[in-house]
């Protein structure tokens, strides 16, 4: 899974000099939270985000009227509040590395270059977690199964057999480090028997730990 087949491509951007107002109804329409900002090159010189327009908007309680707040948000410009050090993520990076920026960093959004620079999209929180309900097929309804091993060679070769030899598909297998330095090996699997399944792999000594169906 790479970063260009899951951001939004071609995104709307503002330049440095543009109203908080004309930002703001940019993301309204178009039901964006963050915009690239870019100069008359084309490069990306910063980012601004809804956070950064709630930050110096009115308060709802506000006795300011429509009009004065539309002429106090006009003269703020994008370049006075933006996020001018920005965290970018290549187009043909994996979504593993979009990832795991957002959580290094804690921001939701990274604006994606090309490789010459350009601004060609933006990924976000909700694209990674459309990524992992694609990647897991969650939307399918399969069985999920939760095995927990110990760390050594041919393990996943040994569920797999096991599975084989029923007749049963895998259509994903995941793998989690636990803090005690064992796994959690979580199975997606087309077979309906739950009961089934779990007595297959308890037969040959596996840890069931958990079982269910997943749908929509």
């Amino acid at each position: 899974m790479f970063v260009q087949n899951q951001m939004s491509k071609n995104p709307v951007t503002v330049s440095p000099d543009t109203g908080l107002d004309v930002a703001q109804n940019l993301m309204k329409k178009h039901k964006f939270r963050r915009l690239p900002v870019i100069d008359d090159e084309g490069a990306l010189v910063g980012f601004f985000s809804d956070r950064d327009l709630m930050r110096v908007a009115p308060s709802p309680a506000t006795t300011l009227s429509k009009y004065e707040i539309t002429e106090l948000l006009a003269d703020i410009k994008v370049k006075d509040i933006m996020q001018k050090n920005v965290f970018t993520v290549s187009e043909d990076a994996t979504i593993e590395e979009a990832a795991l920026q957002m959580v290094l960093h804690k921001i939701g959004g990274l604006p994606v270059v090309s490789q010459v620079g350009t601004v060609v999209g933006i990924i976000t929180e909700t694209d990674i977690f459309r990524t992992f309900v694609n990647v897991m097929g969650l939307a399918d309804g399969r069985t999920r199964i939760t095995v927990r091993v110990e760390n050594k060679h041919g393990i996943v070769r040994d569920l797999s057999a096991i599975f084989a030899d029923h007749g049963w598909n895998i259509d994903s297998l995941v793998t989690a480090k636990q803090p005690d330095a064992s796994y959690e090996i979580v199975i997606r699997t087309d077979a309906e028997d739950e009961d089934a399944i779990k007595k297959a792999l308890t037969d040959k000594g596996f840890d069931v730990i958990h079982t269910t169906k997943i749908s929509k």
